[in-house]
């Protein structure tokens, strides 16, 4: 398990930005955002590798949302651009690799997240 906690989010209207961070104690993994929205199953927003040489995006946030991470100090970041109301969710960092991006609901052990909210 790795410890998580997220922070950053907020109220924005449509159209504005946040950025995220996690911090990911032991977080030697490569890491990813995800998110949940009301009444919705959690979802794969971002994924970055260890290195930071390889980054991965869902289809809706592509050129919007840019994640980054910072080893020497154990965060990894989501600056979310040109948000919409579609993008209101509670936002989650944990580790990441293709079978979990495909089965989010299998991972179990999650930080308490962070609401992003958008208003029209």
């Amino acid at each position: 398990q790795v410890p998580l906690v997220e922070s950053g989010g907020g109220l924005v209207q449509a159209g504005g930005s946040l950025r995220l961070s996690c911090a990911a104690s032991g977080s030697s993994y490569a890491m990813g955002w995800y998110r949940q929205a009301p009444g919705k199953e959690r979802e794969f927003v971002a994924a970055i590798s260890w290195s930071a040489g390889s980054t991965l995006y869902t289809d809706s946030v592509k050129g919007r949302f840019t994640i980054s991470r910072d080893n020497a100090r154990r965060t990894v970041h989501l600056q979310m651009n040109n948000l919409e109301p579609e993008d209101t969710a509670v936002y989650y960092c944990n580790v990441y690799s293709d079978y979990i991006r495909d089965h989010v609901q299998d991972l179990t052990s999650w930080g308490p997240g962070t609401q992003v909210t958008v208003s029209s």
